[in-house]
C-alpha cells in the first residue's frame, strides 16, 4: 500500500485546514487508518485513528472535539479534518495504514505497517 499525505500549510489559529491522504494498491478496506503528527524536536504521536469501516473512531485528548477522522473506501481516502487549530498542533502529519480484524483500533505507532510521506502544518499566533 502507497499513501500519499496532502493538504497542509500555514494556517493562523483558529482556522481549519482538511488533511487527504489517497491511498494506491492493496485492498484499502483491510486497514484502519491512522494520523500522527512529529513536531520538531519531538516522538510521533497518534492523533486520531478510524477503523475499516469509518464506524470507529479514537483521537488523542489533546485533538478531540476540534479534529474529525473520516474516510471513503470508495476513493480510497481518508481525511482529517481540523478546526480551531492551536500554535501546538505545528508539526509534520502523517498517515498510516494498520492492517487489522474487524473493527480494532490501535493507537501504537509500530503496528502500523504502511506511512504517507507526510505534509506540513504550521499554525501561527
Amino acid at each position: 500500500v502507497q499513501l500519499q499525505a496532502s493538504g497542509g500549510g500555514l494556517v493562523q489559529a483558529g482556522g481549519s485546514l482538511r488533511l487527504s491522504c489517497a491511498a494506491s494498491g492493496g485492498t484499502f478496506s483491510f486497514y484502519a487508518m491512522g494520523w500522527f503528527r512529529q513536531a520538531p524536536g519531538k516522538e510521533r504521536e497518534f492523533v486520531a485513528v478510524l477503523s475499516r469501516s469509518g464506524s470507529t473512531t479514537s483521537y488523542a485528548d489533546s485533538v478531540k472535539g476540534r479534529f474529525t477522522i473520516s474516510r471513503d473506501n470508495d476513493k480510497k481516502k481518508v481525511y482529517l479534518q481540523m478546526n480551531s487549530l492551536k500554535p501546538e498542533d505545528t508539526a509534520v502529519y502523517y498517515c498510516a495504514a494498520d492492517r487489522v480484524i474487524s473493527s480494532n483500533l490501535r493507537i501504537d505507532k509500530a503496528h502500523y505497517e504502511y506511512w504517507g510521506q507526510g505534509t506540513l502544518v504550521t499554525v501561527s499566533s
